[in-house]
């Protein structure tokens, strides 16, 4: 839904409130509704997140990291967020969800930064970073398409293609086998004008 570029010395949950900003800008553009939940790792876990998440309007499913036993004295919000948050994530949809991330998030961050190179680059100026993150997410999601639409860019398509290519050649070969065939037992001096491409194949196979 978004892509933005942070400083390396924020963390995910400084960080976390300016990415889903831009993403409801952009899904309000397709979708009154916008951003309503809110899928992440337990590195954006945090009261205040929580909070802030609820106060928007978004349910949250982010895992809780291992802190062990927490005082909430004077904390009665941002226990009631944290136990709301936790109970979610121990249902089925929060399951679901997180099984979800992992597949089309974690798997796409691993496509552009891992095999796409992205985890370094040569540019400066945080704009200019940003225009080629972009481009870069982009091509990505064009590939989604043409593979969704087409199937042709899955790592298995050229498999079937060599059978299938091997399937016409040897349909080509038995075409031009029985022509010739057919030429002979009618004695004709020389071939007629159809199929042409048919003897070129003859001859070459």
């Amino acid at each position: 839904m978004a892509i933005t570029l942070q400083a390396a010395d924020l963390g995910d949950t400084a960080t976390i409130g300016v990415t889903l900003q831009q993403a409801q800008a952009n899904a309000a553009l397709i979708n009154e509704r916008a951003v309503e939940e809110v899928v992440a790792d337990k590195g954006y876990h945090s009261n205040e997140v929580l909070i802030d998440l609820h106060k928007g309007g978004v349910r949250s499913y982010i895992p809780e990291p291992e802190r062990g036993p927490r005082n909430w004295e004077g904390k009665e919000k941002e226990q009631k967020q944290v136990y709301a948050n936790r109970r979610r994530m121990s249902g089925r949809r929060g399951k679901d969800l997180q099984k979800l991330r992992t597949e089309l998030t974690e798997r796409s961050f691993a496509h552009m930064y891992e095999t796409g190179g992205m985890r370094r680059t040569h540019l400066k100026g945080q704009k200019n970073i940003l225009k080629r993150l972009l481009f870069h997410a982009i091509g990505f999601n064009l590939a989604l398409l043409v593979r969704k639409s087409s199937g042709i860019g899955k790592p298995r398509t050229l498999q079937g293609l060599s059978d299938a290519i091997l399937l016409a050649q040897i349909a080509i070969m038995l075409l031009a086998a029985f022509w010739i065939e057919f030429i002979e037992d009618n004695e004709l001096a020389s071939a007629p004008s159809c199929f042409p491409w048919l003897f070129f194949a003859s001859i070459h196979s």
